[in-house]
């Protein structure tokens, strides 16, 4: 990644910060139906960027991963991840697939170039979201659910069984899987959670702040 300004560490806390976005929003669709929107086109926005100057613009900006930031921040400290238990459990499980996914590199290549296709799609012809999840949906189906380790969703059995929910759902862990492609290409690495996990914590709050101004 080119021209990347930002110190290693903010680098890293923001694509995981993507991760935790991902995990937290599959947590919010799959117990409620819903989520808010503009955390979920910046989710979607991170799939179809293939090349950008810095991590933040992968999102779309600061701004569009700040739930992630939030998250990650609160689950940085162990009082307030006591409630999140499934959000982590998506976190970890995001990582674990990913390095499973990248040692595959015909399903990579496959993935990339149907995301390609889907971008074309959503520019051309539709920026409604249900259609780009539909689409993001298949090529999770396609591809990353072939592999022996899946992730499973747990929440509200009403929402999981409507199909608009499940193809959201997939897209986001999608989102997940890019995001952390992105922080281990990085230097992220699972053992830094544990031995940065106070510093990770804190970049994650200031960054917050940071999106949160105008």
């Amino acid at each position: 990644m080119a021209g990347v300004s930002r110190a290693w560490l903010d680098q890293q806390t923001i694509a995981l910060a993507g991760v935790a976005q991902a995990a937290r929003l599959v947590d919010q669709v799959s117990t409620s139906g819903s989520c808010p929107p503009e955390f979920l086109q910046a989710s979607l926005h991170s799939l179809f960027t293939f090349e950008a100057d810095d991590v933040e613009q992968v999102f779309g900006g600061l701004a569009g991963v700040r739930l992630g930031l939030d998250t990650l921040a609160d689950l940085m400290d162990n009082e307030r991840a006591a409630g999140q238990r499934e959000v982590v459990r998506y976190i970890f499980n995001l990582l674990f697939l990913e390095r499973r996914f990248s040692r595959d590199s015909a399903m990579m290549a496959v993935v990339r170039s149907r995301l390609e296709h889907t971008s074309f799609r959503a520019e051309h012809f539709t920026r409604h979201s249900n259609d780009i999840c539909h689409s993001v949906s298949g090529i999770y189906q396609d591809t990353l659910s072939t592999l022996k380790f899946r992730i499973k969703v747990n929440g509200n059995v009403q929402h999981l069984q409507n199909p608009q929910t499940a193809d959201m759902i997939r897209a986001l862990l999608l989102a997940g899987i890019r995001a952390a492609f992105l922080w281990r290409q990085l230097g992220g690495r699972r053992w830094k959670l544990v031995l940065q996990r106070r510093r990770i914590g804190q970049r994650a709050q200031q960054l917050s702040r940071e999106a949160g101004v105008v």
